[in-house]
């Protein structure tokens, strides 16, 4: 007999939510799923509801993941103005198993269950039974890890992403200066995220005064400035938006490979999140791997680390998912 869970992916851009079955064997089948605005709600119990109310279904177990630092059974979000509760989340549901995970937990716990053809290989490495790293630029910047126990990995969750930037050159140092101007304080999330993004467009337009086409200065107007500058930068077609592209993959490269020296992911690192899909062309292209393995005395040690970028924006739903299917056995 298949119990039903719901899983949820709580971003500051928008929340997706599914309903998923588990079959016997803990495998999981969608049975339905919708996203929508985060901002357009003042909690996550509202936006629950209405799903809930839809279909009419009765889950067994729930879990989310949520941009922000699980402390305890609450969660402050991030980049929304929300405070989540987990009993609170239980009472709308009338269940007694719900889990509140930071977002990239459960984009970590979700990249062990993708399929082959859903993870383009940047680095072979050298397979090993051990920690692993998750970096995703989005919205904001999140970084976890997969702690191996000898037999399983658990997924973890940090908050690395809001650590000082740390500039490795003449230009970066340029760039933090420039930053320090408009932020109180600049950590990684400052230019590794999309608002990340178009700092580091700005930074090439106003103080560098690189050229910025006239096409991607009207579009900025009306649509989503990172998006318009990344698309840009990949085609090469405005010298501003192509700088801050490369630049934003090479740092990139360096702060993902900080984070594998920090956990120790001899058992590879995977990239997620929807930036490093778009921007794809750029990170085959050699600049991220290169940053990567830059670390002096451990560069031959960063080179025998698996390094993939995980091509299904679901991740984290899933992720989600399989953390609830856990609960349904205690």
């Amino acid at each position: 007999m298949k119990r039903l869970v719901l899983a949820g992916d709580i971003g500051g851009t928008k929340t997706d939510l599914a309903i998923y079955a588990v079959d016997g064997r803990r495998a999981l089948s969608t049975v339905r799923q919708d996203s929508v605005p985060s901002r357009q709600y003042k909690g996550l119990e509202k936006i629950v509801a209405e799903f809930m109310a839809v279909g009419g279904e009765r889950v067994r177990a729930a879990a989310f993941g949520i941009a922000g630092p699980v402390i305890g059974d609450r969660v402050k979000t991030t980049n929304l103005p929300w405070i989540v509760r987990g009993r609170e989340i239980a009472r709308e549901l009338s269940i007694r198993h719900v889990r509140l995970m930071n977002d990239l937990e459960a984009t970590a716990y979700g990249g062990l269950f993708l399929p082959k053809r859903n993870i383009r290989w940047l680095a072979r490495g050298k397979r090993r039974a051990a920690n692993m790293a998750v970096i995703a630029a989005g919205t904001g910047l999140g970084q976890a890890f997969l702690f191996w126990d000898g037999e399983r990995h658990h997924p973890v969750a940090t908050e690395g992403g809001h650590t000082d930037f740390a500039p490795r050159n003449d230009k970066e140092l340029a760039l933090l200066v420039f930053l320090q101007k408009r932020f109180p304080r600049v950590s990684y999330e400052r230019v590794l995220s999309g608002p990340g993004l178009v700092n580091i467009f700005r930074f090439f337009d106003e103080e560098v005064g690189r050229p910025v086409s006239g096409s991607v200065r009207e579009r900025m107007r009306t649509e989503d400035a990172a998006a318009v500058i990344g698309e840009a930068g990949v085609a090469g077609t405005c010298p501003a938006s192509t700088d801050a592209v490369e630049t934003f993959v090479d740092v990139y490269g360096a702060q993902a490979g900080n984070l594998a020296l920090t956990v120790l992911a001899n058992g590879g690192v995977l990239v997620g999140g929807g930036i490093a899909v778009k921007m794809l062309p750029k990170l085959v292209d050699g600049p991220f791997l290169r940053a990567f393995l830059d670390k002096g005395r451990y560069a031959d040690f960063m080179a025998t680390i698996p390094v993939g970028v995980m091509l299904d924006p679901k991740t984290a739903l899933h992720g989600a998912a399989h953390a609830a299917a856990e609960m349904l056995n205690g």
